[in-house]
């Protein structure tokens, strides 16, 4: 099953010729979510293939330019395509007031509504879910309110051994309690464990953004263990003092992170446009933390199924 991040847009506060403001696809069983819609967002989902009937769930993280002046073109573009499904945005309250004139000027009435959700800028909440998938937001620290983003699958039940099945004769009545942990009792007395009766599920696979932030050890407790991590790294080490003055990350701090939470992978974005060469966040980053990788616009990071679980956890 599917679970892939596409970079949209990998730079800082100014766009470059190669890179685009904040903007990331998020394609999680099929669900689509976008994160953060700096300008020229709706350009780069044409240039990578992603219909603008998919984009329903917007997730901004703060209301810094750069990450949500995308919104009202692509608002404008989604209705004159005449897409019907409605758009849910979730962000800081103030963003209605900022654009609902901008909506309000558009040429003809929206074909859809859209929906603001405020987020919470003191502590995590699950901000949307459903049966398999929740995405959780959490606070940074940054210079206006700001929150980072948790996708992640929900752990699933184990199947049921289709050989322990037939040889006790289970009836159809248990089936469901021996998936959610019970174990069973044959005719004769004897008692089956659970961990018999079951094949492990894969392990619930992550994906945490952090952007834009200082280094913030809370959030780690958040994302633990999230199989994916990218964190914003502005600067280099050298500049570390000019990063706490304006609540950004250099690619050492993005590193110390990723050990901190014992991610799997790190993604180190949002680079300032004052570098032209971008190898030194890597080998910065790398002396701490060998599995990152930088964010080029128009990347795709996949997160594999992991290994079955032991199904003793259960």
């Amino acid at each position: 099953m599917t679970f892939e991040v596409t970079i949209l847009g990998s730079s800082s506060a100014i766009p470059t010729s190669e890179r685009y403001p904040t903007a990331q696809a998020v394609n999680l069983l099929g669900r689509f979510f976008l994160v953060d819609c700096g300008e020229g967002t709706q350009i780069q989902l044409r240039r990578m293939k992603f219909s603008f009937a998919r984009v329903n769930h917007i997730f901004v993280s703060h209301l810094h330019g750069d990450h949500f002046l995308g919104l009202p073109g692509l608002i404008s573009t989604r209705n004159l395509l005449g897409i019907k499904s409605d758009l849910h945005i979730y962000a800081h309250s103030p963003l209605k007031e900022l654009i609902q004139p901008l909506i309000d000027h558009m040429k003809g009435e929206l074909g859809f509504s859209i929906t603001f959700h405020p987020l919470n800028f003191r502590q995590p909440a699950v901000v949307w879910e459903d049966r398999l998938v929740e995405v959780v937001s959490f606070p940074l620290k940054h210079s206006v309110p700001c929150c980072g983003f948790l996708f992640r699958e929900k752990p699933s039940l184990p199947n049921l051994r289709k050989d322990q099945i037939a040889r006790y004769a289970i009836p159809v009545s248990q089936m469901q309690q021996i998936k959610e942990g019970a174990g069973f009792t044959t005719g004769e007395g004897a008692e089956i464990p659970h961990s018999e009766l079951v094949i492990a599920p894969p392990a619930p696979r992550s994906y945490a953004f952090m952007t834009d932030t200082a280094y913030h050890e809370p959030a780690a407790e958040i994302i633990r263990g999230a199989d994916l991590l990218y964190h914003e790294a502005t600067f280099l080490e050298e500049m570390q003092d000019w990063a706490g003055k304006t609540l950004h990350s250099t690619a050492r701090q993005a590193a110390q992170m990723a050990v901190h939470a014992g991610v799997g992978r790190l993604i180190l974005g949002h680079f300032s446009t004052r570098y032209k060469n971008l190898s030194p966040f890597l080998t910065e980053a790398r002396a701490l933390f060998p599995e990152t990788s930088l964010a080029a616009d128009g990347d795709r990071f996949a997160i594999p199924t992991l290994p079955r679980r032991n199904a003793c956890q259960n």
